[in-house]
């Protein structure tokens, strides 16, 4: 029998090896008062839990430099960080999203690096800094599709070796995928998380063969 672990108090829980906070912790309706985030930047989206798994039997390198896009509050970053060491980074359009972040990079005690920028000002040359791009949920409307797919153009054209993309499985992500496979190598899974409970999903690997 797993051992059990009591949990330090309401409205916090545990998945793949970090602590996360319910939307109903204290300290998240405290930020809530002073920070709305927009754009689904309101919670820890099951999405990201599909990709904690597919990293934990697909994993990155050691103290990697891994990069989330769209982060939000930053579940996978701070995974990262927790579990490969990673000097991650968290980038979101919407700046009230950090204040979340930074209370779970905080309660996991890791350093996630804040960028506040749009996809399109995500140079070639800053991706090319990263060994892995990340995201979960992040083509989740139809304009969202061709950002995502230049961001993963210019990605490979960096030399980013990996981009690693998790959702439910909506039609924008297929289409996002669809465009990614016209000019990369890509791998197209179905996956499941079962932790903290069981969630299905797709993912999405884009391999880059020049790096």
């Amino acid at each position: 029998m797993p051992k059990l672990e009591q949990m330090p108090e309401e409205h916090v829980y545990q998945a793949y090896g970090i602590y996360l906070l319910g939307a109903r912790h204290r300290l998240i309706r405290a930020l809530r008062e002073r920070y709305t985030p927009s754009s689904h930047g309101h919670r820890t989206w099951q999405s990201s839990f599909v990709l904690m798994d597919y990293l934990q039997h697909r994993p990155p390198r050691k103290r990697a430099r891994i990069m989330e896009i769209g982060c939000g509050w930053g579940s996978a970053a701070v995974y990262c960080a927790k579990t490969f060491h990673a000097r991650a980074t968290g980038v979101d359009f919407d700046g009230n999203v950090f204040p979340f972040l930074k209370l779970l990079a905080g309660l996991n005690d890791v350093q996630v690096t804040p960028l506040h920028r749009p996809l399109e000002r995500l140079t070639t040359r800053r991706l090319g800094e990263e060994d892995l791009l990340i995201g979960s949920d992040v083509c989740f409307w139809e304009r969202l599709v061709k950002p995502m797919t230049h961001l993963v153009n210019r990605a490979m054209r960096g030399g980013v070796p990996r981009i690693v993309i998790a959702d439910p499985g909506r039609t924008t992500f297929y289409e996002f995928a669809e465009r990614c496979s016209r000019r990369w190598e890509v791998e197209l899974t179905e996956w499941y998380a079962s932790d903290p409970g069981r969630v299905c999903g797709e993912v999405l690997e884009v391999r880059n063969g020049a790096a």
